[in-house]
């Protein structure tokens, strides 16, 4: 199958193209800077320099495609609004799809989008599955809540560094997923008849609040963390002197998402449904302790290695 990734380049839309690429679809990822994008054509992935919001690149990006899959978001350095390099970008895509007659559509979304209308990010995804609803595509959205990625540089890397860890005054239980497993779902659906037109959640095993994550990060690691929690009255204060600017929109308008994170509603959904109709096992699906564990072992035995390494340097500069 001939398939387009839209997002390549991101922390999602990469696992998705080597999935894919491993399934033995045939893969195009539309990026925006191919230069920037040349590991993905090192693996094997196709590349065509694209916008969402230049449909003329959209059209020569989906000739030939049957499949598109769309993990494409916003930049959190881009100075425009979400709403138009997300929302438009989005109505350019599925128009283009429209033109070149690709039924087959699967949207990467967050879970409970439809709760939290007034968080701009959550507002389009639901924008965008309702839309889809009400169209003609053999769609398939994945609706996800975090990804295990994020944790690192969050959570794990501070902790080990002894930086101050920051967190939500109001946390939330998070399922967070691997891009890998959620790779997998994206390009199960490809192949899956009963995941057409269908909605589904795609999260981790089990939904951790950050108490959980710095106390399983000070156990792996063997630090203390040193944690300090931001009252929601702060965030709300950040998010009100960047909207007054400009240039600072799009800042704004992610710092809304705080009130995701930090509303204290757990994001989790069972997904024994999820499994059984992409034909997964949840036991192939990575946990958080062997997520965060592996990356301390593989961390830890390299700066172990450095150590030894300089040892050895400073051997050789003894007069003996």
């Amino acid at each position: 199958m001939q398939v387009l990734v839209v997002g390549g380049t991101g922390t999602l839309g990469r696992q998705i193209a080597r999935s894919a690429l491993d399934a033995g679809h045939q893969v195009r990822c539309m990026v925006r800077t191919p230069r920037k994008a040349a590991f993905l054509q090192e693996w094997g992935c196709e590349l065509t320099r694209g916008d969402l919001l230049e449909p003329d690149s959209l059209d020569y990006a989906l000739e030939g495609m049957d499949a598109v899959i769309d993990a494409s978001t916003s930049r959190p350095n881009d100075p425009r609004s979400i709403y138009e390099t997300d929302w438009d970008g989005k109505l350019n895509l599925l128009r283009a799809c429209e033109r070149a007659e690709v039924k087959r559509f699967v949207f990467l979304s967050l879970l409970g989008a439809h709760q939290h209308r007034d968080v701009p990010l959550m507002d389009i995804k639901a924008c965008t599955e309702k839309l889809l609803e009400s169209s003609d595509f053999d769609y398939t959205i994945l609706q996800g809540a975090a990804f295990m990625q994020g944790v690192i540089s969050q959570f794990a890397i501070p902790v080990l560094e002894s930086q101050t860890v920051w967190v939500s005054g109001s946390p939330t239980a998070i399922a967070y997923m691997n891009t890998q497993d959620m790779a997998r779902f994206a390009v199960a659906a490809l192949e899956r008849d009963e995941t057409v037109r269908g909605t589904y959640p795609v999260v981790g095993p089990k939904a951790w609040n950050t108490g959980e994550l710095v106390q399983l990060c000070e156990r792996c690691s063997g630090k203390t963390a040193r944690v300090f929690r931001v009252q929601p009255v702060l965030m709300n204060l950040m998010q009100g002197v960047a909207s007054f600017f400009e240039p600072a929109v799009n800042v704004a308008e992610r710092l809304a998402f705080a009130e995701v994170t930090g509303s204290g509603q757990t994001l989790d959904a069972p997904m024994q449904n999820s499994y059984a109709a992409f034909g997964l096992e949840a036991s192939e699906t990575t946990d958080m302790e062997g997520y965060i564990g592996e990356y301390y072992d593989t961390i830890l035995k390299r700066l172990r290695e450095m150590e030894a390494d300089l040892d050895k340097d400073a051997k050789k500069k003894l007069p003996f």
